[in-house]
């Protein structure tokens, strides 16, 4: 039965056994907490507040995430709730500079945060699990800084709730996604190193008198500073704008911004929150510390140009959580987990950077500059559907492949693909029409928003994707014999048209898929040897299952 106390402090009550503990139940916290549950990982999610967030917050859903949260049964009552956005539109001192229109497999959803909340916990509702409100962490106990996940059975969190007791409840693995000010990075101690913008940002969300579209963001950019609007669900905008020194924020000045720098015939009524903040661009020098990993705003923030912060914690999440189910559930050895923190830290420090690229362009005051910046924005706007908006979308990230067997031995024969743009490498999101159709992952009820994904025993998992090789007698089959002993795999054919269809290499061989649609290896016809490598490296040799103990709901996986 789903429980329904997640707005009400936890009782106190024997906690369960878990095989992680997740503290933080935002979006992160309860993305972790879901694909963990559907991959039959068990949980325990908590959070310091009394209550769930009223605040909006974040707002666009970028399609990768959307996947993601297709994979968790959750994408139908997401598109219901939020709304669609077509294009983006800037501005230079009030003259129209560029407009970039987002094909519908880039598009986002805008989706205030609070709501991607509820969406999530309904979820999380239908998988048997729920939030422990009013829960603090005073201090986790009994950490390893070996690097070595064998090394200890797990980690004491030393629990406060609200009632005023303490609890002590070990874990096997702990989740960080208690946001910026996390106490889990703290009690790991890694740095948090970047800066602070020097500029605060005043933000209204409210109704209007006027008009303005529903489908677009605008982007209003001037010697004055930055101005954006952006249309919320329910008839409701964003206004958000740099502050000027010396100036109070609220809808007022607001009002005044958008007058003097802004589309101008449009008042701003009724008002539903009001903020005013700082930007920073922070990344942690370690997203994990033996069995304790930082997921989310605990292990980077950055300017909200672009949207980025929400989708980049809740991949984390997805990232981090197919491993740790895997590791748990002895179908993975315990070294997989040391790819999520380079894997992760690396996009980090993309969008840190690509964010703060776009955040000074807003800021520029000189003529010089902001002529530059104009200038780059007319020449890249016939090419941003075919080179950024990609990245936007969140399938262009590329995790680096860490050894020299994740590529063909012969990669030239990649070449004519590998040039092409868009084109698919180890590494890549695998694309989602082509995940699909392999069965990378699986479609869904469109009336309920549940399907096989997350339902059971048909989950997917790592699949190998073979393009025969034509002339051979039985072609795939030495393929797909490497991976016959091995039940977490199961081998398709990707024709080479297909390949070639989706940007991927179509000569004879094989792309290996992760559980999370990634492709972690890729070989051609005589790549054998490289493919054994591989799965050996990704699912381990003839190793011991990490398996929780019995013992009180308190011990720790172990080797056995």
């Amino acid at each position: 039965m789903p429980l329904t106390s997640d707005d009400t402090p936890s009782t106190r009550t024997a906690a369960p056994p878990a095989d992680v503990l997740v503290v933080g139940a935002g979006p992160v916290g309860l993305t972790a907490a879901c694909e963990l549950l559907r991959r039959g990982t068990r949980v325990r999610l908590i959070d310091r507040a009394e209550t769930a967030s009223p605040f909006p917050k974040a707002l666009l859903l970028w399609p990768r995430t959307l996947d993601l949260l297709d994979d968790l049964g959750a994408l139908e009552p997401t598109r219901r709730a939020g709304i669609d956005i077509r294009r983006f539109r800037y501005f230079s001192s009030g003259e129209p500079l560029a407009s970039f229109a987002f094909p519908e497999h880039l598009a986002p959803v805008c989706l205030p945060q609070n709501e991607t909340e509820r969406v999530l916990t309904e979820r999380l509702h239908a998988l048997g699990g729920h939030i422990e409100r009013g829960v603090r962490l005073l201090a986790l106990d009994g950490l390893d800084f070996s690097g070595d996940i064998t090394a200890t059975e797990g980690v004491t969190a030393i629990l406060e709730h609200s009632d005023g007791t303490v609890e002590r409840y070990h874990a096997p693995f702990v989740i960080g996604a208690d946001g910026a000010g996390s106490a889990v990075r703290a009690q790991i101690g890694t740095g948090f190193v970047g800066s602070t913008y020097e500029s605060a940002f005043a933000l209204v969300d409210c109704r209007i008198e006027g008009e303005l579209p529903t489908d677009e963001a605008l982007y209003y950019q001037s010697p004055q500073g930055a101005l954006v609007i952006v249309a919320l669900p329910d008839g409701v905008f964003r206004f958000f704008a740099s502050l000027p020194p010396g100036e109070k924020a609220g809808v007022d000045l607001l009002q005044r911004i958008t007058d003097e720098q802004g589309p101008g015939g449009v008042r701003l009524v009724d008002p539903v929150w009001e903020s005013v903040f700082r930007v920073h661009r922070r990344h942690a020098d370690d997203f994990q510390r033996g069995r304790v990993f930082l997921a989310g705003d605990a292990a980077h923030v950055h300017s909200p140009a672009g949207g980025q912060g929400l989708n980049t914690g809740m991949q984390d999440a997805q990232n981090l959580a197919w491993k740790l189910a895997a590791v748990v559930g002895g179908e993975a050895p315990p070294e997989l987990l040391g790819t999520y923190g380079p894997e992760r830290k690396d996009v980090a420090r993309q969008v840190v950077r690509d964010t703060d690229i776009q955040t000074r362009g807003w800021m520029l005051q000189h003529p010089l500059q902001t002529a530059g910046r104009d200038a780059a924005f007319r020449l890249l706007e016939p090419v941003m559907e075919r080179g950024y908006l990609p990245v936007m979308a969140g399938y262009r990230f590329r995790y680096t492949p860490a050894r020299l067997t994740q590529d063909p031995a012969w990669p030239s024969l990649c070449r004519l693909t590998g040039r092409l743009a868009g084109a698919v490498r180890t590494g890549h999101a695998l694309p989602r029409s082509l995940a699909v159709s392999l069965g990378v992952t699986a479609p869904r009820n469109t009336e309920t928003g549940h399907g096989r994904a997350g339902d059971g025993p048909e989950l997917p998992g790592w699949t190998l994707a073979v393009t025969p090789d034509r002339s051979r007698a039985r072609p795939g089959e030495p393929f797909s014999a490497l991976a016959s002993d091995r039940p977490q795999v199961r081998t398709v054919t990707l024709s080479a048209a297909q390949a070639s269809e989706h940007r991927l290499c179509s000569a004879p061989g094989y792309h290996l898929i992760r559980p999370d649609g990634y492709v972690a290896a890729h070989g051609h016809a005589g790549d054998h040897a490289r493919l054994r490598v591989e799965l050996a490296a990704h699912l381990g040799r003839a190793r011991g299952r990490l398996r929780p103990s019995e013992d009180a709901g308190r011990a720790a996986p172990s080797l056995a």
